[in-house]
């Protein structure tokens, strides 16, 4: 069961939500466009619907193993570790707690429970404090005292460089690797913000002994945050996101990541060189950055070691620990959520680049797929947004309220379904839900060309950069420039696969370069290059009109006699005008349905109809004129057209 004091949002803030999503609701639906479920908007809902049936299909296979996990398989596994933790423990433990500049009240809350888990637990234990200050051997030695200085106990004191948390974490290693440790001894890595919920160490480490190929484990998240219901429903949401994830893949046996909140490892794994070396001394070869060591990200380094030898690793969903969170700035929701996920996002790109390397054989098909997704799914995720704002834009403005209504629908399931397994539910998910979705993408593509840059918010230390300025300089503008021609390059193809946007072809450059003249004899050349845009487009396609006036005769009709017209809307820009002659004016009707008799304005909502070919084609945008008939040419007495017959 999850703690009972994880933070979440109140009530009030739970209605006011509820009202507030009730009243966009009303609104999105008042507001939505008349036409948006007809074929001329099928390029708005292949690149939305499409993608994100795509993209919703693959978070629905996660969502099925996740289920699969939590209510077959892990069942089985939990009956076998709680049969064998009966009879049977760890011949000794070892605890790795790293602190720095952690508040004092949160210190003893962490380190009060930790012992006191240590000592139900039973097992011999050395707890390695790796810790920054003084103050925190006073907070430690003040638990001591509480619980009587247990005898299963030892603790070792291991003071920080304050170079960041990976050579602390390689010091303690090496301290373990001299003690020796016995034939099935366990290494517990925790955070020193991390409260561990009673049963903790009993409920989890007992999984080794059931499997000798479970190499390391990580248990399920709470939060006990210190900020807005906002930052208490991010924490929880985030939380929630990483239980359907972890449980997903636990079906393969394998990870994304072992949380450096909480993860247990068998300790002759952990003792290893090459173990110790990756933590303290990851790095990367790139191209472009050349060798630069990681900053932060230690838990994706001893994840991709085991992964790389082929250790099994699981996630035990039943069991909680708790973490003390709190934002870099509390008061600064953006900007803090943005530099966290910032780091987060670059530990994974880092990373995973070189275990996508490894092929699927050392870790099977779906956790590696599950890894090049991660690479496509941030630019996938922009797709959405990117034709929402071009067909907004440049085709019809109440489309927006279209692709709010997808954003209420589709984060609104994807809420219910972590919601099921996460417990409970909350309306600020869906927001939320999109928040981390497109900022998410947004910052993992601006991270992807600029990974080596790292910063520790907590620990105030960054790395990656030269130390030469220039060159710095010269790193940060190629990384501009190669994300503007990334994003350029999907803009691009976006354009063009919509057709919101259509490039001109030589009769339209006519027809412009002929009105900026002012030497448009408009009845031949608008006639022909209507003609051939209406059967030259692309199956059911809509024709734009070029901004100025144009003129259309009867001879429209005659270019367009047996020729088949796969156009099926006309639009226009604010100043496109169609001077009609009567022959053609009489096969269009107005707003209001009846036949048209003079000058009018086809607007958005209230479009007109042209009769083509046994086909109704909508006017939208475009405003129409209908020229006077002109009377047949007599000679009359007196007139002139008499002086000029009878001239000579």
């Amino acid at each position: 069961m999850p703690p009972v004091d994880r933070s979440v949002a109140s009530r009030v803030t739970e209605l006011t939500t509820l009202a507030l999503t009730l009243a966009a609701l009303v609104v999105v639906v008042a507001e939505l466009p008349s036409e948006v479920f007809s074929p001329e908007s099928k390029s708005f809902f292949f690149a939305i619907g499409a993608v994100g049936a795509w993209r919703y299909s693959w978070w629905l296979i996660q969502a099925i193993r996740s289920v699969w996990y939590n209510r077959r398989l892990f069942p089985r596994l939990r009956a076998e570790a709680d049969a064998v933790a009966a009879v049977s423990r760890p011949p000794e433990l070892y605890v790795l707690c790293t602190s720095y500049r952690i508040e004092g009240e949160v210190n003893f809350r962490v380190y009060d429970a930790l012992v006191r888990e240590l000592v139900d637990f039973g097992v011999p234990t050395t707890l390695f404090a790796s810790i920054s200050d003084r103050t925190d051997v006073d907070v430690i030695t003040h638990v001591l005292d509480d619980h009587g200085w247990p005898d299963n106990v030892e603790v070792r004191y291991m003071f920080q460089k304050g170079d960041g948390k990976r050579s602390a974490m390689a010091e303690v290693l090496r301290a373990i690797s001299r003690r020796l440790p016995p034939p099935g001894a366990l290494l517990v890595s925790m955070d020193g913000d991390i409260r561990l919920e009673p049963g903790t160490l009993s409920r989890s480490l007992s999984f080794f002994q059931t499997d000798p190929a479970l190499g390391a484990l990580t248990t399920n998240n709470s939060a006990i945050v210190t900020g807005c219901d906002a930052t208490r429903e991010w924490y929880d949401l985030r939380y929630a996101q990483r239980h359907l994830v972890m449980s997903s893949l636990s079906v393969s046996s394998r990870l994304l990541v072992l949380t450096g909140r909480y993860s247990a490892f068998r300790a002759d794994l952990a003792v290893q060189p090459g173990f110790i070396d990756l933590v303290e001394n990851d790095q990367v070869e790139h191209w472009r950055f050349g060798r630069f060591k990681f900053l932060s990200g230690d838990d994706k380094s001893t994840w991709f070691w085991l992964l790389k030898n082929g250790w099994r690793m699981r996630y035990i969903p039943d069991v909680y620990v708790s973490g003390f969170e709190e934002l870099p700035d509390r008061k600064r929701f953006f900007a803090s959520t943005t530099d966290l996920m910032r780091r987060w996002y670059g530990n994974m790109l880092r990373t995973s680049g070189r275990a996508i390397a490894l092929g699927p054989r050392p870790m099977g098909l779906f956790a590696w797929w599950s890894l090049v997704d991660q690479r496509l799914s941030m630019w996938t995720t922009l797709i959405g947004p990117t034709v929402a704002v071009l067909v907004t834009l440049f085709v019809r403005p109440s489309f927006l309220f279209a692709y709010l209504l997808w954003i209420l629908f589709t984060r609104g399931i994807a809420s219910l379904i972590l919601a099921w397994q996460r417990g409970r539910f909350s309306l600020l998910w869906i927001p939320l839900i999109y928040y981390n979705q497109v900022w998410g993408a947004l910052l993992k593509t601006y991270v992807s060309f600029r990974f080596n840059r790292q910063k520790w918010s907590r620990q105030g230390i960054s790395a990656g950069e030269p130390d030469d300025p220039a060159a710095v300089r010269r790193q940060r503008r190629m990384g501009h420039l190669l994300h503007g021609v990334a994003y350029g390059a999907l803009l691009c193809v976006l354009i063009l696969a919509t057709g919101v946007l259509q490039p001109p072809d030589r009769m339209s450059l006519a027809i412009t370069r002929q009105q900026g003249n002012g030497l448009l004899e408009a009845s031949e050349s608008a006639d022909r290059w209507l003609s051939q845009q209406l059967v030259g487009l692309p199956e059911q396609g809509t024709l734009y009109l070029p901004e100025g006036r144009l003129r259309v005769s009867g001879a429209l009709l005659d270019r367009l006699d047996g020729e088949r017209i796969r156009a099926t809307r006309i639009a226009g820009t604010a100043t496109s005008t169609l001077t009609l002659t009567p022959d053609i004016a009489r096969r269009i009707t107005g707003p209001d349905g009846e036949p048209l008799s003079g000058d009018t304005h086809c607007s958005v909502d209230a479009g007109c109809r042209l009769s083509l070919d046994g086909r109704r084609l909508p006017l939208v945008n475009v405003r129409l004129g209908v020229e006077p008939t002109r009377l047949p040419r007599t000679a009359s007495a007196g007139g002139p057209e008499q002086g000029d017959s009878t001239d000579g």
